[in-house]
């Protein structure tokens, strides 16, 4: 079930540091509010993600992140408390899913540089076999997309919370990028044309 992401998140030492600070009073209502599952606006920002940054806890307990990419909506939204993505082969080191099968508390980053928005989520990781799960395969395989799955990873959120925009860098895709400038592009074009005849006539 999906809880408060500040009640989750902050430790006593996290809060002792805020009331140095001066930030604990409006953290601590904050605090209060009840816990939400995703939402519309999540379920629409998810599904127009073609990345996100994984952390887990290895056995050496050290933290450690993961670049996670695919076609937009890789990340499947099951329902309101779940998230579930295909495990494509890779470098065949396993670290994340063995540190899944160790410790199951994961988070994750989900960023939109051009917009300078973030997406923080707990989360606990199952890690499923995919033949268990063949309507899920299905959903989360994307068509045309070349790529061997070998498990599913099932994500059970516990926390999210949208990030400030500050100190977010802004980086476009090509996919952006291109939204622009191929408009532009064939502005151009028809310029280039239109004087083209243009000179033509004055000869």
């Amino acid at each position: 079930m999906a809880t408060n992401y500040a009640a989750f998140a902050f430790g006593e030492r996290s809060k002792a540091l805020q009331e140095q600070q001066g930030s604990r009073g409006i953290y601590s209502r904050i605090e209060q509010q009840p816990g939400k599952g995703l939402a519309s606006r999540e379920v629409s920002f998810i599904r127009d993600r073609d990345s996100f940054y994984l952390a887990s806890i290895g056995e050496n307990a050290f933290p450690y992140i993961q670049h996670r990419g695919g076609p937009k909506g890789f990340l499947h939204v099951v329902d309101s408390e779940t998230l579930a993505f295909a495990d494509f082969q890779g470098n065949k080191q396993y670290i994340s899913a063995g540190n899944a099968l160790t410790h199951p508390e994961v988070s994750l980053f989900l960023m939109d540089y051009s917009r300078q928005i973030r997406l923080k989520i707990y989360a606990k990781a199952e890690i499923a076999d995919a033949a268990d799960y063949p309507d899920l395969l299905a959903e989360v395989s994307a068509e045309g997309y070349e790529h061997i799955t070998e498990r599913i990873i099932l994500l059970h959120v516990l926390a999210f919370d949208w990030n400030c925009p500050k100190y977010i860098t802004p980086r476009y895709t090509a996919e952006e990028i291109n939204t622009v400038l191929v408009p532009l592009q064939e502005k151009i074009r028809s310029l280039e044309a239109e004087v083209s005849m243009l000179k033509k006539g004055f000869k």
